[in-house]
């Protein structure tokens, strides 16, 4: 549901997310849900926060009828049905696809540093073609 690859769930990939998951919610909802589980305060959701939900949810600190609530319950693992290998399955994937947006992130960083070192070898080179430009032109 990260449409951005950036790893996190913005509001309207969260919104996309409750849609297909047959939860629509409104627009003050879904601010909402974000706000009850943001903890560093981005409106958005990290993979930290979106499990939070799921804490949240066994603890029983959730309202039953609440977005994060009805998430919970289309998004949990019955390991008396899937077995401990499914549950097992399913975080691995999870942590499979928090590794592959860290490895992202780490491109992306490699890719702005690049840019940056090309900026400033720009610069330079303009700098010394107007010494030399100045030079003649005296």
């Amino acid at each position: 549901y990260d449409a951005g690859r950036d790893g996190f769930i913005d509001l309207m990939e969260l919104k996309l997310m409750m849609e297909k998951l047959g939860a629509p919610q409104t627009h003050l909802g879904l601010k909402s849900m974000i706000k009850e589980v943001d903890e560093d305060f981005d409106g958005k959701l990290s993979f930290r926060e979106f499990l939070l939900i799921f804490h949240k949810a066994a603890a029983g600190e959730l309202q039953e009828d609440s977005g994060l609530m009805a998430l919970a319950k289309l998004s949990e693992i019955d390991v008396a049905l899937e077995g401990v290998k499914g549950a097992k399955d399913f975080f691995e994937a999870k942590v499979q696809a928090l590794s592959c947006a860290s490895k992202f992130e780490a491109e992306l960083k490699a890719e702005q540093d690049e840019r940056k070192r090309e900026e400033e070898k720009r610069k330079v080179r303009q700098a010394a073609f107007r010494e030399l430009k100045a030079a003649f032109s005296a």
